[in-house]
Order: structure tokens, then sequence, then C-alpha cells
């Protein structure tokens, strides 16, 4: 039996399912180490998931501990700002410009594309104006034949005035010889039927005349209109901006007013803040102001408010208590100077966060970091 046991190993035996204690078997024997040697004892390894997992709960915490720091110092310096000097986070915007076809037609040529800046005037697209080439040609062609046909009046009201002389001068003569009793009445009248067809000939010439030359005006005026047409179906940028979207493409066919860009008017640049009501009330259009964008944190944008909400927002429009009236909030825009903002073109970005302040006090000093200006 103590032979039996020495082969087994370590591991306890299975005893008989019948509980007569006798050892039948064992399970997964383990080898018997050398009695000559110490048995080789093998140390558990170490988990990876468990040193990544500490890893990253270490990262994470030190994470937490910066922001939270950087977090108090941002209140911390918003704290520090005196009074007279309100504050209201937002976003740089720019007035989106669409560029849109007048008439329908197809697209033949795109010379602008998305990130490409532009200047006013600027043809950016072109339209298919075979069409109205066609119309124009037209329209000159009745020019040149009203032309013409003024010519042909004025010839023909020359001759009616020449014969509106003649009849004049035998009416003359006539009526002196009528007096000597060298001539009839019967002459006499003929001659003054004559002289009243040759003034109704001229009033009529002159008529003609007139007509021909509303009929060139006419002409002419349809081949402006057409040379109006052709020019506007050249796409041109209204302002000078940056384009930020292109909605069509060449060979499209679009309807009136379909469009093909999207550009930014770097002219116009905003943020749009909120205020309470007893900041807001001390607020006024013109009132000097600072932009400090997140990207470039050491570079005040000087601007000014250009727009105050008359109506607060937030908040129902019937309020009771202090703690609701100050939950009103009221929309200001501060707006960059446009010369500004031309200069720093290349720098507009819209939809930029930052904080704008507003100096309701003239008399307050700005803070050293709102002082420069870029």
């Amino acid at each position: 039996m103590q032979q039996l046991v020495e082969n087994v190993g370590d591991k306890p035996p299975t005893s008989d399912p019948a509980g007569d204690g006798a050892v039948l078997k064992h399970e997964n024997p383990a080898p018997v180490a050398d009695k000559g040697n110490l048995p080789a004892t093998v140390p558990p390894a170490r988990p990876r998931n468990v040193r990544r997992l500490r890893f990253s709960i270490g990262l994470v915490a030190v994470l937490l501990g910066a922001g939270g720091a950087g977090f108090y110092w941002w209140k911390h310096s918003q704290a520090q700002l005196p009074a007279g000097i309100s504050y209201g986070n937002g976003r740089l915007e720019a007035d989106e410009i669409d560029i849109d076809t007048k008439f329908p037609g197809r697209i033949v040529e795109l010379n602008a594309d998305i990130g490409d800046m532009v200047s006013a005037g600027q043809v950016v697209a072109r339209m298919d104006t075979r069409d109205i080439q066609q119309s124009l040609e037209k329209a000159q062609a009745q020019v040149k034949q009203a032309q013409r046909a003024i010519e042909e009046a004025n010839a023909n009201l020359e001759q009616q005035r020449t014969q509106q002389t003649l009849a004049a001068q035998e009416l003359e003569r006539t009526q002196t010889l009528l007096k000597g009793g060298y001539a009839t009445k019967e002459l006499f009248d003929q001659r003054t039927q004559s002289m009243q067809a040759a003034n109704a000939g001229l009033n009529a010439a002159t008529q003609r005349v007139a007509e021909a030359e509303r009929a060139l005006e006419a002409s002419e005026h349809d081949v402006g209109l057409y040379k109006v047409n052709i020019k506007d179906n050249d796409l041109v940028a209204p302002r000078d901006g940056r384009i930020q979207y292109r909605v069509a493409n060449i060979g499209e066919v679009l309807a009136a007013g379909g469009k093909v860009f999207t550009m930014l008017d770097i002219s116009y640049v905003y943020m749009d803040i909120y205020l309470p009501a007893p900041e807001a009330g001390r607020i006024k259009v013109g009132t000097e102001g600072r932009i400090l964008l997140d990207a470039y944190p050491n570079a005040p944008i000087p601007a000014k408010v250009s727009f105050l909400a008359s109506q607060a927002q937030f908040t129902p429009k019937t309020v009771e208590t202090q703690d609701e009236r100050d939950k009103l909030m009221f929309r200001i825009r501060v707006r960059i100077d446009p010369d500004r903002s031309r200069d720093h073109a290349a720098s507009v970005r819209s939809g930029l966060p930052g904080v704008a302040y507003l100096r309701a006090d003239p008399a307050v000093a700005w803070p050293k970091n709102l002082q420069g200006a870029p």
C-alpha cells in the first residue's frame, strides 16, 4: 500500500465508490521528481491585461487631473476680469452667400472649387448661352432693318417737304394772278387743294420717321436685354470671400435659382454670444469688445457690438421670481471690423470656438491678455 501511494505522487488518490477505503486509481498522475534534486517550482505568469488595465487607469487619472487643473485655472482667470467687462462663449461665423443661376441652363465652365479665395466680380462659373446668343443676333439684325427704315422714312420726308414747298409757291403765285385777273378762281382752288395735300403728306412722312425711330429703339432694347442675360449667365462672386461648398458640376442642367456655389463673406465676420439680462442691459450697439479664439489664445481680435436682441431667450416671456429673471439671456452679435477681416482673410474659419469679451464701461482698462491686437 505504501508503495502505491508513493507512485501516485502528492495528489490524493481517488477512493472506491463503494466506500471501502481501497485505492483504485489516480487521475492525472504527476511525474515523480528525482530523489537527488528538489522538485522544480514554476511561478505563475503575470497576465498582460492586468498591466494594461493599470496603465489605462493611471493615464485616465492623469488626464482628469490635468483637465481639472486647466478648468480651475480658466475659471480663476475668468473670475479675475474687472467689473464692467462681460464675456460669453460662441463660435466665429461669416455670412454665407449662395451663388445661383438666374435662368435655367447647363453649366459649361467652372473656374473655382472648394477652399478657393475669390474676389468681388470674379467669374466662378459660366452657363450655356447659345440660345440667347441666337436671339441676340436676331435682335441685332432687326436693329439694322430699323436703321434702314429710318433712312427710307427720312428720304420720303424730304420729298414731301419739297412737294409742300412747291405747292406753297404755286398757291402764292396763283393768288397774286387772281388779284390781277390773270387767273381763275378754279385754278386758285386747285392750288389750295394741292397745298393741303402736300401738308398732309409731310405730316404722314414725319410720323413714319418717328415710328421707324421707335422701332429702332425697341430693337436696341432687345439687343441690350439679351446682352444683359448673357452676362448674367456668367456667375460672379458678389463679395471677397472663400468658396465653402460646390453643389453642382459641369454638364448639369439647373433650374432658375439653381445653386452652384456657397461662399463665405469675409467682410462680415462675427460671433453671437448670450448674456444674462443684468449684463446685457449695460451693453449698447457700438460697445467695444475683444474676441479670443481657442485656436489663437494669444491674439485678441478687436470687435464691436453690431446687434442686440430686443427679446430675451431661453425662458418664458412672463417671469415672477428673481431666479427666473436671472435666466433671461439676450443674443448679442460682436462683429470684427471688415478691413481687419480682409487683411486676415487666410485665417478666417467659420465655426472656430472662442470667447467674446465686452467692455460696458469705457473707463475700465482691458486686462493684459486682452490688450494686444493681431
